[in-house]
């Protein structure tokens, strides 16, 4: 079966990372954007040139008819989705009482049900062929908590909620259904810290070091892979042994 995967998020440092592993595992690659066209189309063109089979595709996980447009224009192009890569996501540091019901609506609605949506979307094709593999990624918040991002911890905690149930559902009919929970992890998304504040943080990884994209990446591959074949229901940490 031809492999085939859509990345959502692939405008950022995660899920472009994550998309380059894929390609060279051989896999043809949908590449979602919500706001960064320009990085997903550079990506997609950069792909294409090493021979894979890639495109760019506008989906805003957080709008239901942006993801069902972008869905059938997948499926047109490739026919059936071999793997889901559920990436796309925001976050926000603040106190929650500062937060109002539109910003914690809008984390939900980003990081936990734009996940549940697209994995309702591409189910059916997985399960009437008998395979297909989706990833979800969370983040150690989500097992942990953190303070000053509730609204983020709760929807990655749902994520995870989502994935061991939807990995019961849809095993017998050959799908599995798995988690990685990110740690420290060297995004634009921590960019907001400064280097006092980052290696305030290394200094309680027992590894030592930030992770790298190339680390959740490789993860993700592993997942997809045949050598994970017996594996579903799980929440991988990648985080260097921090929390």
């Amino acid at each position: 079966m031809k492999k085939t995967a859509f990345v959502t998020g692939a405008g950022g440092d995660i899920g472009g990372a994550a998309a380059r592993r894929l390609a060279a595992e051989g896999y043809s690659v949908a590449l979602g954007y919500c706001s960064s066209k320009e990085k997903a189309e550079q990506l997609a063109d950069e792909l294409c040139s090493r021979g894979c089979d890639a495109f760019a595709i506008k989906c805003d996980v957080s709008d239901s008819k942006s993801m069902s447009a972008a869905a059938e224009l997948i499926k047109q192009r490739f026919g059936s989705l071999t793997l889901l890569v559920n990436n796309a996501g925001i976050a926000s540091f603040g106190l929650f009482t500062d937060s109002s019901y539109e910003d914690i609506s809008s984390m939900i609605s980003t990081d936990l049900l734009g996940a549940m949506e697209l994995s309702r979307l591409f189910l059916p094709g997985m399960i009437n062929n008998k395979h297909g593999c989706i990833i979800n990624i969370s983040s150690v918040w989500g097992e942990k908590g953190a303070s000053c991002e509730v609204a983020y911890s709760a929807a990655k905690a749902g994520l995870i909620g989502f994935t061991k149930a939807l990995a019961r559902e849809a095993g017998p009919s050959g799908v599995r259904v798995n988690c990685i929970s990110c740690g420290f992890i060297d995004t634009k998304m921590n960019s907001r810290l400064s280097d006092e504040e980052k290696q305030a943080v290394v200094d309680e990884i027992a590894l030592d070091r930030v992770g790298s994209c190339d680390d959740v990446a490789g993860t993700v591959a592993f997942l997809a892979g045949d050598d994970s074949g017996y594996i579903s229901g799980q929440v991988i940490r990648v985080d260097g042994c921090w929390i």
